[in-house]
């Protein structure tokens, strides 16, 4: 006998089977109270959610929601790379405003000296240049405070001197010939930043340049200083990236841009949700005919790396100095309502060899950080080491160059780290930093003769007629530091240019201090011999 399949017994085994497995489902998401016997029937969301949820609303103490937020969102990244980062918003404002270009404050650069705020210079057309704050002057209150003698620190005086435009900060300053304090009352305003340290002819036809970071202003400052240095007869350029590391990547292909021919490639990125997108040079190149070096070192990260890819890929110039960082992210901002932000990598760059310079992280955060202190025990500061490339991250430039991914940029021409004169009484002084707390103090008690210069020459010759090595030399004995005739002798070229150079920068900024320094600099030197022809 045959019987016709009706509607009820075809569709009820399937019904009973979904009113199963939704059971088992809810099953599975219920919270079951064992000392009260009681079920809570909360559905899961999303389970961090849920955890921070169940913490505000059951945990035995009272908590702060937003503190378990803020502490748990590190710990999320940590399971990524390196500079996928958190930043509160107590924090963002400070960690952008380098690359922003401007801050709001009264426009000073200081040292403490003495437990005392020493002003080393005033900003041009700053707020306190405007209404009379010298160089040499010591704040010793602020806003009816005292802030000599009681332990201050950077980050104490930055918070009470800088804050909104507009704003105003009481200063009573200590000023040489005036036996007491004088008040003045500064309304803050917008003080710029600088990115590029200095543009100067390190010869008749050698330009040299130095960048410390990425910024949004960094290229308007780089085309000012290349036209002033055109002026002066530049021919070839010497682009110092050592210790720059990176900021924006708009900036970075604007300055790449000035070297390279149109059309050239310059980088792309590309990412799992992000298709490539690739950044080639424009016509507008100003420095297309002109040589170029450039200088990294194991600092030269992220958007210095991306620079000297360019550069060396397309055989455009020489790369100098020592292996960079090895970053080779791209990081996207995403900003929350309560003022934070996101920074989530989402794609790489490439140099235009194809090359990703981005190092191994795979042995977890510390041990990635740590990684430039294995490059000096592994003795690579003092030898190029080749052998750290693996062969499948063999790449060739358009000249058929061979050059390497996977772990930073390897300059063209390897200078090892320079160790002339170290000896143990020179790392003493340094690691007190008593080479730079004695050019301090010198400057402030000979301001009145050192300002009357305006050129760093003038400012080494007349160092040169003084005592001055030996003066410090006795500084450094009342500070603990025995004296040792033979080391001395050994270090006293890097002393004493070193004293010079911090004095030199005291009176007239980094005019004075790199021009100097270049003497016992071992990579610039090479690159002026290089680019010299000599």
């Amino acid at each position: 006998m045959q019987y016709k399949n009706s509607k009820f017994s075809i569709y009820t085994p399937i019904v009973l089977a979904l009113v199963l497995a939704a059971g088992i489902f809810l099953g599975s998401r219920l919270n079951y109270n064992s000392n009260s016997g009681e079920i809570n029937f909360k559905l899961e969301r999303n389970k961090i959610d849920l955890i921070i949820d169940l913490i505000e609303s059951d945990y035995v103490d009272s908590v702060d929601k937003n503190e378990i937020v803020e502490n748990t969102i590190p710990y999320l990244l940590e399971n990524l790379d390196p500079h996928s980062v958190y930043i509160s918003a107590k924090d963002l404002q400070q960690v952008n405003e380098p690359l922003e270009g401007n801050f709001d404050g009264i426009g000073v650069q200081f040292n403490l000296l003495n437990d005392t705020i020493l002003v080393i210079n005033t900003i041009s057309g700053g707020p306190s240049e405007k209404i009379g704050i010298l160089a040499g002057d010591k704040i010793i209150m602020i806003d009816d405070s005292l802030f000599a003698g009681v332990n201050i620190t950077n980050n104490d005086v930055i918070k009470n001197l800088k804050g909104p435009r507009g704003t105003e900060v009481k200063v009573s300053i200590a000023r040489e010939g005036f036996s007491e304090l004088l008040d003045f009352v500064i309304t803050r305003d917008e003080i710029p930043l600088y990115s590029l340290d200095v543009a100067y002819m390190i010869t008749d036809e050698v330009a040299y340049v130095k960048i410390s970071a990425f910024a949004r202003t960094t290229h308007d400052e780089f085309i000012t200083a290349v036209e002033m240095l055109k002026k002066s007869g530049m021919k070839k350029i010497i682009l110092d990236l050592r210790g720059n590391g990176g900021g924006y990547l708009d900036a970075a292909i604007n300055i790449a841009d000035e070297f390279l021919e149109n059309e050239e490639m310059i980088v792309y990125t590309q990412g799992k949700s992000r298709p490539r997108s690739e950044n080639l040079a424009t016509d507008k190149g100003s420095l297309e005919n002109n040589e170029v070096v450039i200088l990294i070192d194991s600092w030269s990260a992220s958007a210095s790396e991306i620079v000297a890819g360019a550069i060396q890929d397309n055989d455009r110039g020489l790369i100098i100095g020592r292996r960079s960082f090895g970053k080779g992210l791209v990081q996207e901002p995403t900003m929350f309502r309560d003022g934070s932000a996101l920074r989530l990598t989402i794609a790489r760059y490439y140099t235009p060899s194809g090359r990703c310079i981005q190092k191994s992280y795979s042995n977890g955060h510390e041990a990635y950080n740590h990684e430039w202190i294995d490059r000096y025990e592994n003795g690579e500061m003092e030898n190029a080491d080749s052998t750290i490339f693996a062969d499948s991250l063999k790449y060739y430039t358009k000249a058929g160059k061979v050059v390497y991914g996977g772990g930073g940029i390897m300059p063209d021409i390897f200078v090892p780290m320079d160790t002339v004169g170290y000896t143990s009484y020179f790392r003493e002084v340094s690691q007190k930093a008593l080479i730079y707390s004695f050019a301090l103090n010198y400057t402030d008690k000979h301001r009145a003769q050192l300002e009357n210069f305006t050129d760093y020459r003038q400012i080494v010759k007349h160092l040169d007629q003084t005592d001055v090595f030996e003066q410090f030399l006795k500084y450094a004995k009342s500070k603990g530091v025995k004296k040792r005739p033979e080391e001395i002798a050994i270090s006293k070229k890097l002393i004493k240019t070193q004293i010079k150079a911090y004095i030199a920068r005291n009176i007239i900024d980094n005019e004075g201090y790199y021009p100097i320094i270049k003497d016992i600099d071992k990579i610039l030197l090479k690159a002026v011999d290089l680019i010299s022809g000599e």
